[in-house]
């Protein structure tokens, strides 16, 4: 809660111009009921025109001023509620970015998005209302009933009743109220997971001929959401007709007592004119605070949601003091000493007692079955994950004493799943490199063989690029992610079997542009096929978790029999023999 207070902060001197405003408009609402009284009261109508003129001005006055006062007010709460919601996305947008994988699984992704546009509308709207009712409705009730005390007493025992009443209704509907909402929001993340999984997986869904499973599983999710709201809209509206026919009782109550005081000379009819309007304002008050209790357990719901992911730290601690850059002294150096790595929620390593040294400029591949752990491998070296045991080095320094930073700008990493984003090619080519020149752009587009298809399109580097790439063919999006890595000129590339939807001559001619242009730098490879790996510098083969062997392709086809079957199984012997010719 205290994080999301923190928001408001620079908006304080707004709350309190708009305290002041409210403040003043309803003391003004108060003023208008009794002047009218006075002027009933003193037969001011029936006199002198010039006198009725007067005090219509000043009633004129009074009024304008008012309206200029609840103007400026609903203004004010407008600008702060609109403010409030920026700089919460804002924070919830910051937080997250901070995340490592480990809070992205334990936060969904459609959760996260639901948190971050339909709670903070909640979060919003219940600001909004605050500024105008939170200040405006007690002022209004206790200044309505105080008002109406000094008019006449012998009415107001009114008031101890109807009052009571509401609250009592107020609070039961509230009870019942909130767990609908609470449950409404989890439907809510619901179904923008089933849509979203709808949309990302439309071509397995036709292709699997599943349109009428997931269109029950939407039904299910949308008519679950549907019933939870009927409820709850249901138990809100009996709120409202109550509040309606005690007011208007009310009013009945008034007049019918109020008259018979008229007429025994106890009260006089400008008096029990002004009373109506003061009991109206107290009801109305009440009406207000109860839409306000009707807002707030939905908004609390959507605040602790929030709040969630606001108070979630990292599992991954950035350290106050880091070894300086300069003090790097193996720039592009990978080393791992006796690193095992366990998920949070996982009872077995997934890798265990990785020792290994990738030397600056040494092409590396990594090898091994699916489920063996190269994926998480590559995610230890950029620290999305922390080791359980054991240390990792970058440059000769422990990567827990570098800014998260500063080491992943020291690397190229390209994905397993090619990510594109909506612009251009160029744009997403820049990505890696914002301030990347056209030269260096066309580099990175011939080096990952992309540069002739990319010239081939009418538009050539400003070719349009829809929501992941869904334009392009997977091995053209391998080929746009690869120059992406490349164009920011790393001392480390690190390859996700990021070569496996290039046909075997594109993935050649890639390795070789690759071999002649970034041999200063460090390359570390996840392969699936044989082909790719030959010819590196020092192959890891891993199963299961563990390095059972490491060399090159020649020691290890004579060495190891569980890399020789590997190996057998995609190429002849012949092509082994001889490092794939």
């Amino acid at each position: 809660m205290k994080k999301t207070l923190q928001c408001l902060k620079p908006f304080a001197p707004m709350i309190i111009l708009g305290i002041i405003l409210t403040f003043t408009q309803s003391m003004l609402s108060l003023y208008l009921p009794n002047l009218m009284s006075s002027i009933v009261n003193n037969g001011i109508v029936g006199q002198d025109l010039d006198e009725v003129f007067r005090y219509g001005r000043y009633m004129l006055y009074v009024t304008l001023g008012f309206m200029a006062c609840a103007i400026s007010a609903t203004f004010v709460a407008s600008r702060v509620s609109a403010g409030f919601a920026n700089k919460l996305r804002n924070a919830i947008y910051s937080k997250v970015q901070k995340f490592s994988l480990t809070e992205y699984k334990k936060i969904s992704t459609s959760s996260l998005i639901t948190r971050t546009t339909n709670d903070v509308t909640q979060v919003q709207q219940l600001t909004l209302m605050s500024m105008r009712m939170m200040v405006q409705a007690p002022l209004m009730c206790i200044g309505g009933i105080i008002m109406a005390l000094s008019k006449n007493k012998q009415l107001s025992f009114l008031f101890v009743i109807v009052i009571p009443l509401l609250l009592v209704a107020i609070i039961l509907l509230a009870k019942k109220i909130l767990p609908l909402f609470t449950k409404l929001q989890k439907l809510t993340d619901r179904i923008n997971q089933v849509i979203r999984e709808k949309l990302t997986g439309v071509r397995v869904i036709r292709a699997f001929a599943t349109q009428g499973y997931e269109r029950k599983r939407y039904d299910k999710a949308n008519k679950d959401i549907y019933e939870v709201s009927l409820k709850a809209s249901y138990r809100m509206a009996i709120l409202m007709p109550v509040v309606m026919f005690v007011i208007n009782m009310s009013s009945v109550a008034v007049v019918w007592f109020g008259s018979h005081l008229v007429g025994d000379g106890a009260m006089q009819i400008g008096d029990m004119m002004a009373f109506m309007q003061y009991a109206i304002q107290v009801l109305f008050s009440i009406l207000a605070v109860t839409m306000l209790f009707v807002m707030i357990p939905r908004a609390m719901v959507s605040v602790k949601r929030i709040n969630e992911v606001l108070d979630t730290e990292s599992v991954i601690k950035e350290k106050t003091e880091f070894v300086p850059k300069e003090k790097f002294t193996k720039p592009g150096e990978i080393e791992f000493i006796n690193a095992t790595f366990k998920y949070l929620d996982g009872d077995e390593p997934v890798l265990s007692d990785m020792n290994f040294k990738i030397e600056k400029g040494q092409t590396v591949a990594i090898l091994g079955g699916t489920g063996s752990g190269k994926t998480s491998l590559l995610s230890l070296i950029m620290r999305f994950y922390d080791i359980t045991s054991g240390t990792i080095k970058v440059g000769g320094v422990d990567i827990k004493d570098i800014p998260l930073e500063q080491l992943r700008d020291m690397m190229g990493y390209v994905p397993q799943k090619s990510v594109l984003f909506s612009g251009t090619i160029e744009s997403n080519i820049k990505y890696g490199k914002q301030d990347a020149t056209e030269e260096e752009m066309i580099r990175a587009a011939k080096i990952s063989q992309s540069y002739d298809f990319i010239n081939s399109l009418d538009e050539k580097f400003n070719a349009p690029v829809a929501q992941g790439g869904t334009n392009f063919s997977g091995g053209q999006k391998q080929r746009l992610s690869i120059a992406r890595a490349i164009v920011k000129n790393p001392d480390i590339y690190l390859f996700d079997d990021s070569f496996s939807a290039l046909d075997f001559q594109t993935d050649k001619k890639l390795r070789e542009a690759l071999a002649e242009n970034v041999s200063g730098a460090t390359v570390v490879i996840v392969a699936q096929r044989v082909s790719t790996v030959l010819n590196a510098d020092k192959i890891l083969f891993i199963d299961e978790g563990k390095i059972i062997a490491q060399g090159t392709h020649k020691e290890l086809y004579n060495s190891c029999e569980e890399y020789r079957e590997v190996v057998l199984s995609q190429i002849t012997e012949e092509e082994a023999i001889n490092g794939g010719k």
